[in-house]
């Protein structure tokens, strides 16, 4: 499989192609004027946005301490049995990941039916769902995208929540998604899903990142991350964070509580709870971006997949999600049977715990599927667009503009962006 999604035969687009489009991003031109310049540099690099009162006990990863240069000259696929990588492997993932693969398939085959207890398999939903919501409403719709504010308990719960997923920290959670955003389908994204299924599905997580993910990675503010306290204390705890919400507490409660084996209870929460969880998150960023309709904008990858919103809690209305990235409830759905994390938000807003919850108005959203979406939609006029790009700006988040006036410049930002800009300031 890795040598399907890693070969020659890979197609990938080139960030230089896109990068005049994307500085008429919004995003780009507010901050303009102030970029990076109090931030810490190491060997010339430009590491990361930072506030005053960042914790300088906690490690932001090495990645922000290479040699970015050095790096890149030294960036050469690997050889293995006569295959060709476009990256060089990570051996360690290598194991650990067909590890878990391996003890699923071969516990699967090998567990006795007569073991299986209801509270157990109950159990594992519900931590996967915990740890489901972690991701979606916290490292995603949150922190990632900013499309709800949350009180100190609520973001407490979701971090704690994210623990439970077993995944990267908060801090490389973000800064890979809103690098995925903003270079999606290119070098820079994380998982281009141009490399094929494997590799954005899993493949990524095996070798080595393309230098502009790590150039681009640097470019991204997140300062607004940093200066959560939340963040911070799941950057600094991050392991026994994960040891303790991934692993521990899942595998004792089923032995205390119910009187599970040691045994059975390790395979179900520690092997078949977490490599679903691990996948159905996974799907997101390859299935919903090769399989479904593009209602909303058919120039770009990702699609409307319901299998993956299924698995997903929500979060497989990709094609949707990319165009309008800052939509808390990350869909046009009214209803909550495919998108349970918008329910939960929901009732959270209910109580008071979260607010400002954004979303496009309906006007928006049909002009924005009657000129460039696939004809798809339920409610579409069947006008189709014949241009396609490898990657389109998304419409801008309402916070980035520069006028209140939103709707003069929420549509067409492609083309005439710096001219409306322009125009609402004089």
């Amino acid at each position: 499989m890795g040598h399907l999604s890693t070969s020659e035969r890979v197609i990938t687009t080139s960030v230089e192609q896109t990068e005049s489009s994307l500085k008429k991003r919004l995003n780009n031109v507010a901050a303009t004027g102030n970029e990076f310049n109090e931030f810490p540099k190491k060997n010339g690099q430009k590491l990361m946005t930072s506030s005053n009162n960042v914790d300088s006990n906690v490690n932001y990863k090495t990645n922000y301490h290479t040699n970015l240069e050095e790096y890149t000259r030294n960036f050469k696929g690997d050889s293995v049995l006569g295959i060709q990588f476009k990256a060089p492997l990570k051996w360690d993932k290598i194991i650990m990941i067909f590890s878990f693969y391996f003890l699923s398939v071969f516990y699967l085959i090998t567990y006795p039916l007569n073991k299986l207890r209801l509270p157990t398999i109950l159990w594992a939903f519900l931590i996967g769902i915990l740890g489901g919501f972690g991701v979606t409403g916290g490292a995603h719709r949150l922190w990632t995208h900013r499309s709800f504010k949350a009180n100190l308990p609520l973001r407490i719960i979701l971090m704690l929540c994210f623990s439970a997923a077993g995944q990267n920290s908060l801090y490389d959670w973000v800064r890979d998604h809103r690098v995925h955003h903003k270079y999606s389908e290119t070098d820079a994204d994380p998982h281009n899903s141009n490399r094929g299924f494997f590799f954005s599905h899993v493949g990524w997580l095996m070798m080595y990142k393309h230098p502009e993910v790590l150039r681009r990675g640097r470019q991204i503010d997140m300062k607004d991350v940093l200066d959560d306290p939340v963040v911070l204390f799941h950057e600094k705890y991050f392991i026994p964070l994960k040891i303790l919400c991934c692993f521990l507490l899942p595998t004792i409660v089923p032995i205390y509580g119910w009187g599970e084996e040691v045994k059975y209870a390790l395979i179900s929460q520690c092997v078949f709870r977490y490599i679903c969880s691990l996948n159905f998150t996974w799907s997101v960023n390859s299935a919903a971006h090769m399989w479904g309709n593009r209602p909303y904008d058919k120039r770009i990858n990702p699609t409307e997949n319901v299998y993956v919103s299924v698995i997903a809690l929500g979060e497989g209305w990709h094609n949707y999600h990319h165009v309008f990235p800052w939509d808390y409830k990350a869909a046009e759905l009214g209803k909550y049977s495919f998108n349970y994390t918008t329910m939960f938000l929901d009732a959270f807003s209910k109580l008071g715990w979260c607010w400002d919850m954004k979303q496009p108005s309906k006007e928006l959203i049909q002009r924005t599927y009657e000129k460039y979406g696939d004809g798809s939609h339920a409610l579409s006029h069947g006008v189709t667009l014949t241009d396609t790009n490898s990657h389109i700006p998304e419409v801008p988040d309402p916070e980035l503009e520069v006028n209140s006036n939103i709707d003069l410049i929420k549509l067409d930002e492609n083309e005439n962006v710096s001219k409306k800009i322009c125009t609402l300031r004089d």
